[in-house]
């Protein structure tokens, strides 16, 4: 990454503007791309930046940690053989441990899990697990055989690169997930003192994640849709819980053959057990408005927001087609409520412009495959010189409406009974009610609510937030990689689970940090930029034949410090050594 400036003059003052800007090869192009305007970087944003850290992480730089107490020593070196050694990744690691931390997850594991006989601590290891997840998603085994070696994590932890082996790890996957409960618990709470979340307003979506392997002693994992388009693969669903901006607050795991509607009563007693009840509203999507759930939403006083099958856009056909009520409540975008009568919910009919031509064009793209299809079958059956079969014929306009479903209901296909060699010919005709209601349809959707007390708008862009959840969901998929699970037993598939929602949440807690200190919304970027600032031992051979080793953190780039500077981070410059890193000769500094 690299750093640009903007002059401008203004009230006969020169303001110099900075952004953080990357290159991105785009086709045989290599264009910059910003990152983040970071302003002027002037004094008054540099305190509200670090004060913003110190909130969020406290203060991290441990000075047992990294004061030795010889900065201020001297002491003859003979530069022949001054060399470097252990080098491992610090920037990246650092961050994740301050995360941990800030979020309190670090304190509530060292209470829920105290120290008794083992050697190494169960918090601690779980740290392991969660600050891996966070910067290099992979197994126990590679984090006990390869990553952990790699980073300055035994430095931070002071625990040993012999101590994180791949049965710890497991150890402490089981010993983490019987405080699952405990754990969403206490996120409520905390993102509420960090960031002034509201959870009064909860998104809920459910997805799925696929196995590799049987997993045939595992009862929750079955066949079922798959959304990772996997349905060759056992699944099992997880239901999502987050705030209106994106935090996490808890998850159910589910069969992997549960469909969405049966899974809201059991994560609404379940999440209000934990955060409370009132004045909650519910948002989800149109997968779990079923009756049923309506009506127990309903007779319990609970309010909600739910998307509803666009089958049911033909009840308000009426009010779809008048003019008379829409309001543009955002360019593009128009909304209608009408009273349902059934129910007496709100129902909000919303009509987008850019739906409408996404829509309508895929309308004419299966629309002009079927006329296609059927051309040419037409053709075939038109030249054929002996009789066809009717039946292997059907077959085909079968398999090819059921290829462009999209546009099948405006085709209505027969085979007629004429006179010729082939004994029938294809007859086609255009249902025009399904062209009228398409024409009056296409970009509109509805929503249904019992919130008699809020706007149009804000139903709307109470909705619209859905999208968090949705993208929490890419993020664990993509970046954190909760899927495929390798796992077989059923205990350590929710506890590999849990480890990915709690990296999750440290990926949220620093994006949202990032924002608040003008960084953007890329936490990858910032870990990618942070993973390049390494810890090194420097030794020093001294005239008396003995060496001084140093464990020195290298110091960031421009660019870098620019990212620390604004997160209001300070790097330590040395770290102390155990006595396990020292040899015989060597004089700890």
């Amino acid at each position: 990454m690299y750093l640009r400036h903007t002059t401008r003059k203004k009230d006969g003052k020169i303001h110099r503007y900075w952004r953080l800007v990357r290159s991105v090869r785009v086709g045989r192009r290599v264009i910059q791309q910003t990152v983040a305007h970071l302003g002027e970087l002037d004094e008054h944003g540099r305190l509200q930046a670090r004060a913003l850290a110190r909130t969020l992480i406290g203060a991290p730089e441990q000075a047992r940690l990294f004061d030795d107490g010889s900065a201020h020593l001297t002491v003859p070196v003979r530069l022949k053989g001054v060399r470097v050694e252990r080098s491992r990744q610090f920037g990246d690691v650092y961050l994740a441990l301050a995360l941990w931390r800030g979020t309190g997850l670090a304190k509530l594991c060292e209470e829920l899990l105290p120290a008794g006989k083992e050697s190494v601590p169960w918090a601690t290891m779980a740290s392991v697990l969660v600050a891996a997840r966070l910067c290099e998603p992979s197994s126990e085994l590679h984090i006990a055989e390869d990553w952990y070696r790699r980073t300055a994590l035994c430095d931070l932890l002071q625990l040993d690169d012999a101590q994180v082996n791949k049965d710890r790890l497991y150890r402490a996957l089981d010993e983490l997930l019987a405080h699952k409960a405990a754990i969403e618990a206490h996120l409520s709470q905390r993102c509420g003192e960090l960031f002034a979340i509201q959870n009064e307003v909860l998104l809920y979506d459910v997805t799925s994640t696929y196995f590799e392997g049987q997993a045939a002693a595992n009862p929750l994992a079955q066949r079922g849709y798959s959304r990772d388009h996997r349905p060759d693969c056992k699944q099992v669903c997880i239901a999502l819980v987050v705030t209106v901006e994106g935090f996490p607050l808890g998850y159910e795991v589910f069969p992997g053959n549960t469909h969405d509607s049966r899974t809201l009563q059991t994560i609404v007693a379940t999440m209000e057990a934990r955060h409370g009840v009132v004045g909650r509203v519910w948002i989800t999507d149109r997968g779990m408005a079923s009756a049923a759930n309506l009506a127990w939403l309903r007779q319990t006083g609970r309010r909600y927001i739910i998307g509803a099958p666009k089958s049911e856009l033909k009840k308000f056909s009426a009010a779809l087609a008048t003019h008379a009520g829409w309001r543009a409540i955002r360019e593009g975008v128009e909304v209608k409520l009408v009273r349902c009568t059934d129910t007496g919910d709100t129902i909000i009919l919303c009509r987008s412009a850019d739906r409408q031509n996404k829509e309508r064009a895929m309308h004419e793209k299966f629309s002009a495959r079927i006329d296609a299809a059927l051309a040419r079958l037409a053709g075939r059956i038109e030249h054929s010189i002996k009789p066809i079969d009717p039946t292997q014929v059907n077959r085909q306009i079968g398999r090819i409406l059921q290829q462009n479903q999209r546009a099948a209901a405006r085709f209505d296909v027969r085979l007629i009974a004429v006179d010729c060699a082939a004994g029938y010919r294809l007859q086609v005709h255009i249902n025009t009610p399904f062209d009228d209601w398409a024409a009056l349809s296409e970009g509109a959707y509805l929503l249904r609510s019992n919130i008699t007390d809020w706007s149009d708008q804000q139903l709307w862009k109470a909705y619209i937030q859905l999208t968090q959840a949705e993208a929490a969901f890419r993020i664990q998929k993509d970046q954190l990689r909760v899927r495929p699970i390798w796992h077989q037993r059923a205990d350590r598939v929710q506890a590999h689970i849990l480890v990915c929602f709690l990296a999750f949440v440290l990926w949220k807690t620093l994006e949202m940090w990032q924002q608040r200190a003008g960084l953007g919304n890329s936490p990858r970027t910032v870990l990618e930029e942070l993973v390049r600032i390494q810890s090194h031992d420097v030794v020093l051979p001294t005239t008396t034949h003995a060496d001084i080793r140093l464990r020195c953190v290298a110091q960031p780039d421009d660019a870098q410090s620019v990212l620390l500077e604004r997160l209001g981070i300070v790097l330590p410059k040395r770290m102390r050594m155990t006595d396990l890193d020292l040899p015989a000769v060597a004089v700890s500094a």
